[in-house]
């Protein structure tokens, strides 16, 4: 019953639940873009969150996926910090269920607070539908959606 009660609250939070699998293009340590205007510019993948995994395996994460990071280059106040993101475009082809398949030209996310709300107000170029989807906080902000 409490975990019902968690789930609710996340998706009241601004999250919704999970959809297709998509292939895990980021292993904990990758650098992402910060395609936001928060104040970060350069993120290293600390952690994904609600990862369960194997022993000895690499922790990896999706578009959608929540993670957290740390900031490696931004504005002073951020730089070597751990903070909440989410990953909104990734350079890994993953295959939608339409048999489309899709790959950006970087890995870049968007830094939230630990409960969903967006740090920045903008989102510089264009987002996955699959972020947008589970997160629309972030679908709001976002310019383009592909």
């Amino acid at each position: 019953m409490a975990a019902k009660g968690k789930h609710r609250a996340l998706i009241a939070k601004g999250m919704l639940g999970h959809g297709p699998k998509i292939s895990r293009g980021l292993p904990a340590g990758s650098m992402l873009r910060c395609t936001d205007n928060s104040g970060a510019r350069e993120l290293r993948l600390v952690q994904v969150m609600g990862y369960k995994g194997r022993l000895r395996r690499y922790p990896s994460a999706a578009v959608g996926d929540r993670i957290t990071v740390s900031v490696r280059r931004g504005a002073p106040d951020m730089r070597k910090k751990l903070f909440q993101a989410v990953i909104v475009r990734q350079r890994k082809p993953y295959r939608r269920a339409e048999g489309v398949w899709v790959q950006f030209e970087d890995n870049a996310a968007v830094v939230i607070t630990p409960d969903g709300e967006m740090k920045g107000s903008e989102i510089r170029g264009p987002v996955a539908k699959e972020a947008a989807e589970r997160w629309p906080r972030i679908a709001s902000a976002a310019s383009i959606i592909v």
